[in-house]
């Protein structure tokens, strides 16, 4: 695993928890995804975890995520991808009214990264609110 320092928990889903950390050796901040551990002795579980990672690696879209490494250790099973300071689409839609141009960006951003994965022939499986980060910049999903 790549030397890190965790700084902090970031986010919970379904298969585990998202870390906010620092590359010790590029000196940049990533995000650490775990497999949860109830996760672990099931190897279907694990291979679907492994299978998201190496889908997501294969894309190259400005708006999807990009993955460093996939690994384990003793523990866990881990996903290292790049870190997006922003705040989900969710936790946006609760403190702002988005103005109409904000959505149609926002929704032409999700739709042309979806095309790429499609045409990837990759389905996300789990499109919503949450998986959606806005930053200053753009969106990513994750």
């Amino acid at each position: 695993m790549i030397c890190c320092e965790i700084i902090r928990l970031i986010g919970e889903g379904g298969m585990g928890e998202v870390y906010l950390a620092k590359d010790g050796q590029l000196e940049r901040r990533i995000a650490i995804k775990l497999l949860n551990e109830k996760y672990e002795n099931n190897e279907s579980n694990i291979q679907r975890f492994i299978q998201e990672a190496k889908a997501a690696s294969a894309l190259n879209h400005p708006n999807i995520l990009t993955i460093h490494e996939i690994g384990q250790t003793e523990n866990s099973h881990y996903i290292v991808s790049e870190y997006i300071d922003g705040q989900t689409l969710r936790s946006t839609l609760e403190k702002d009214d988005l103005n109409l141009s904000k959505i149609l960006d926002i929704t032409i951003q999700v739709a042309s990264a979806l095309a790429a994965a499609h045409s990837a022939r990759i389905i996300h499986r789990d499109i919503k609110p949450e998986n959606i980060v806005l930053s200053v910049y753009a969106w990513w999903w994750s």
